[in-house]
């Protein structure tokens, strides 16, 4: 493939102007354009025009596979290993901020670069293990939507039909920004975690103490196995593939890299912060009382006797939102890089005529998701689990792929990494790699037959 000149920013071209419908969406456009041009010297504004992509992806990585993940670690370990979310945090941002900014000064999404600069090959293994993954992960936000309600009362036969297809009009018939602002939106009820936390009462002295203190005293494997999927369930491939994707569809220019750059930051933060809660709401309550759960519906379920209704109420809501924001962005992900990674037309503003395998692939996945969860008796957790070590195998890879992109000095020019960042960016992605060794080598063990911990 020849490469791209650094000056050249590949766009897609926009769909045909078919009617008023799209030549008033035009309109918008020019308009927020140029907004976002007028208060461009003017700090918050034109950080609030350019947001969303980067804290979009990062609220979409607090999924019901995170949720369970963050609230069995605090019913289990208490607040021991909060010092662990710091060094997430910044893992992520690391990996969000070079997704920014490819997608900001090439144009591209990420699958439809590793395809222009290594070839069909490359790609299509990583599209294969990405789209089973992505599958067997939206089983499990679809389960995780009908069991926050199910809580409530709500059978999940009702739950999950309605949401599905909810979700999937929303996509199929609005633009970008109407798509990008009900997920902004969603972002709302992640403060049923924090409200959680503070209802519980706990000390937060020794919160603080916890995040600034290793804690690795009386490690065996089943802790150490606990810790890997806590680095795991906070930065999967989806959240980068998606976000550099929705960087490249929403037009950001390269003057305003830096705000898109700081919101891929906030996203990271927060993120992490709502883990954070987390931990800390299951640790001051089901720790304290030793009840262990399996799962985040368990433990919505398990915080009404010991810190209130009140308590468990807001888990299960903030258990509901987090589920179907995912449930969207897990399908709209793939649909995204599977069609970026073979030259197909792709993109939430455009028409199913304009689009349709984007469109297919989005309805495939996101509505095979969902049958899954209502096939009767069905236990999704292997399903899960296997999916998570999918992910897990396919994380180094994008990676690395994604290092070698943001020193590509004819894609980036002199947007290049520099030495800092390289060697802040090739920590992080040793330590991923060395902790998915971990993780993909106890599941090994396990198919061997031989116990861990």
């Amino acid at each position: 493939m020849p490469q791209l000149p650094s000056a050249t920013r590949r766009r897609r071209p926009a769909p045909p102007d078919t009617g008023l419908g799209q030549r008033l969406r035009a309109l918008w456009e020019s308009r927020s354009l140029r907004l976002r041009s007028r208060f461009r010297r003017r700090g918050l504004l034109a950080f609030l025009a350019v947001m969303g992509p980067g804290l979009i992806a990062g609220i979409a990585g607090n999924d019901a596979g995170g949720i369970t993940t963050y609230s069995v670690l605090g019913a289990d370990t208490g607040l021991r290993l909060l010092w662990l979310f710091p060094i997430t945090m910044l893992i992520l941002a690391v990996v969000q901020e070079m997704a920014a900014r490819l997608g900001v000064i090439t144009g591209q999404g990420l699958s439809d670069l590793i395809r222009d600069r290594y070839g069909v090959r490359w790609t299509a293994l990583a599209m294969g293990v990405l789209l089973v993954a992505n599958l067997a992960n939206t089983v499990a936000e679809f389960a995780g939507a009908g069991a926050a309600l199910e809580i409530l009362g709500v059978p999940r036969w009702l739950t999950v039909p309605v949401v599905a297809v909810a979700i999937w009009a929303l996509v199929l018939f609005a633009d970008y920004r109407t798509v990008e602002k009900v997920f902004l939106s969603v972002m709302v009820v992640f403060l049923a975690y924090i409200a959680s936390a503070i209802l519980a009462g706990p000390d937060w002295g020794a919160v603080g103490h916890a995040l600034v203190t290793p804690d690795l005293g009386g490690l065996d494997p089943t802790l150490l196995l606990l810790m890997v999927a806590v680095v795991g369930t906070t930065i999967t491939p989806y959240m980068q593939f998606y976000l550099q994707s929705a960087v490249a569809e929403k037009g950001i220019d390269e003057e305003e890299l830096a705000l898109e750059q700081a919101d891929a930051v906030v996203g990271s933060v927060w993120t992490n912060v709502i883990a954070v809660f987390i931990v800390v709401a299951t640790a001051t309550t089901l720790h304290a009382a030793s009840v262990r759960v399996e799962s985040a519906a368990d433990a919505a379920a398990a915080l009404g006797p010991v810190a209130g209704e009140l308590s468990s109420l807001l888990f299960a809501v903030g258990l509901f939102g987090a589920s179907v924001l995912a449930a969207t962005i897990m399908p709209i992900s793939t649909a995204y890089v599977i069609c970026e990674a073979f030259g197909w037309e792709s993109g939430v503003g455009h028409r199913f005529r304009d689009a349709p395998a984007f469109f297919g692939l989005y309805s495939f996945v996101l509505f095979a998701g969902a049958l899954v969860v209502l096939i009767p008796g069905l236990d999704p957790i292997g399903l899960i689990v296997g999916s998570q070590n999918l992910q897990g195998l396919l994380l180094p890879i994008v990676l690395v792929f994604m290092l070698l992109l943001v020193n590509d000095r004819a894609l980036l020019g002199r947007h290049v990494n520099g030495r800092w960042r390289n060697g802040l960016a090739i920590a992080c992605i040793g330590l991923v790699v060395a902790l998915d060794v971990v993780l993909l080598g106890s599941a090994a063990l396990g198919w061997l037959g031989v116990r861990v911990g």
